[in-house]
């Protein structure tokens, strides 16, 4: 059994209670980890506090070498980690390649911010200068999902750690093992770098328990969520009695724009890997298709031959293009959208089916589909698609498309394909999105700010600013002897 992390070394729960981690494709045990308890929490949390100063006070370049380093590990281990990634979530072995890869991506572009990290100054009047410093907010709880286990809880550990603060981290209960494993490599990179014991835990157990511990425990200071919009609700709800730091990346159903002009071989390949990749389970995918009118046809006959070629099966396999679902109730969510559309008069143009025989009868698996003539009031053009189904529209122009694309209570990503800079820009501006993409398959940037508008979250992750979401800023005014005494308030 594997047993959760703190205070730099695996430890059981007091409940003495297992949960078991089983494989999608196959329904075979992985592994089991403990039942956490409210008390389990509680002494990580107290853990973490215990270790803030120390790591708080170390110089943010010896914080950055850390992660580095602790990127360093993880690369070591790829190929192991990535095994037990497909295992736990289902993902097809690739896949789980590319998360271990963006997750040390991560940690090494935090890494090397560290040197380029400035406070502000600024001249006030004579004899006064001002400066701005950033201060860590204290113990973070980073809640992270179970589509992107890993990478997910990258996004908040980098600028986390960076900032100086402590982490406690509750993974999702069915893919806990490999985040397990990620937490004791950047625990001994801490540790070998000199740094305390205690700057990074993880608590199993169910959210309802561990997690709820973390939303209303007054000793965290802030909390990094990404999952469900009604979930980030919930958190943002707890979060506020004690007035935490929150930041939610929650649900979306990005609109993907292919207007008369597009280069459509390209926009096809885009549309295909934007929503069949992880089987379709992603806050950040291609969820709504609009195509102009002109090239729909065309465009609906490549894709579905497209469509034709992915090869569904256990993500073990590497012949395996598309895995299985994660749940048999998040399979089932899927094709009840399905067929509430065709309900609605729309058509299937492929898929909607499960694949029988053999080991597909043992796991969650479902065709990619597509679903064609969607009613603008469809469960799958209202909800968020979390699997392999996309609903395709049509529309006259792109004035009809954006109005489309934003008759969403989500807004999340989008993307847009055509050869006029001037639709480019028009579309960049008006969809309610807080990513867009031209011309580009929807691919995160470190680099750049990433968090949804509307219901899609709130906070950034990312780029510079998720630094500023794991600081506070305090002024300092500083007087020389030549000031004068001149008393003002506010």
């Amino acid at each position: 059994m594997a047993k959760f992390f703190v205070a730099g070394e695996y430890q059981d729960s007091e409940s003495k209670q297992a949960t078991e981690v089983r494989n999608p494709a196959t329904g075979e045990v992985v592994d089991t980890v403990p039942k956490g308890t409210v008390n389990d929490a509680r002494r990580a949390i107290e853990v973490a506090a215990g270790a803030l100063k120390k790591w708080s006070e170390m110089a943010p370049a010896k914080r950055g070498a850390i992660l580095l380093e602790a990127g360093r590990l993880v690369t070591q281990q790829e190929k192991e980690l990535a095994n037990l990634l497909t295992r736990e979530q289902g993902k097809p072995i690739r896949e789980s390649i590319l998360e271990m890869r963006r997750f040390v991506h991560t940690l090494d572009h935090y890494g090397g911010m560290a040197k380029s990290l400035r406070t502000a100054a600024v001249v006030l009047d004579k004899g006064r200068h001002g400066l701005v410093l950033r201060k860590p907010l204290g113990v973070c709880g980073s809640i992270v999902p179970w589509n992107f286990p890993v990478s997910l809880m990258g996004n908040k550990l980098g600028p986390a750690l960076l900032a100086g603060n402590t982490v406690v981290v509750k993974p999702a209960g069915t893919t806990p093992l490999t985040a397990l494993r990620c937490v004791e490599l950047i625990d001994k990179a801490i540790q070998a770098g000199g740094g305390p014991k205690g700057v990074i835990n993880l608590v199993t157990g169910a959210g309802s328990v561990v997690g709820e511990e973390l939303l209303v425990n007054s000793t965290v200071r802030k909390i990094g969520f990404t999952g469900a919009t009604d979930t980030g609700r919930h958190v943002m709800q707890s979060a506020a009695k004690d007035f935490k730091h929150v930041t939610l990346e929650l649900g979306g159903s990005d609109p993907m724009i292919v207007c008369d002009d597009a280069d459509l071989d390209r926009a096809v390949s885009a549309a295909s890997v934007g929503r069949f990749f992880n089987c379709g389970q992603a806050c950040l995918a291609v969820k709504r298709l609009y195509l102009f009118d002109k090239i729909a046809d065309l465009f609906t006959e490549k894709l579905v031959e497209k469509a034709k070629k992915l090869r569904v099966g256990n993500g073990s396999d590497r012949d395996t293009i598309m895995g299985p679902l994660h749940t048999a109730e998040q399979r089932k969510e899927v094709e009840e959208q399905i067929e509430e559309a065709v309900k609605r008069g729309a058509k299937v143009l492929y898929g909607a089916q499960r694949p029988k025989g053999g080991e597909y009868d043992k796991g969650f698996y479902l065709m990619p589909t597509l679903v064609s003539d969607v009613d603008p009031e469809s469960r799958m053009l209202k909800e968020e698609v979390f699997g392999p189904a996309l609903p395709i529209v049509r529309v006259k122009d792109l004035d009809h498309a954006i109005e489309q694309a934003n008759n969403s209570i989500f807004g999340l990503g989008s993307s847009v394909w055509t050869r006029d800079i001037n639709k480019a820009m028009a579309a960049a501006e008006r969809i309610e999105a807080g990513y867009t993409w031209v011309n580009s398959a929807q691919i995160i940037y470190d680099e750049l700010p990433f968090g949804g508008v509307k219901q899609s979250g709130l906070g950034k992750e990312h780029g510079n600013e998720a630094i500023d979401h794991y600081t506070e800023e305090k002024s300092v005014v500083i007087a020389t002897e030549t000031q004068s005494e001149a008393v003002g308030g506010e």
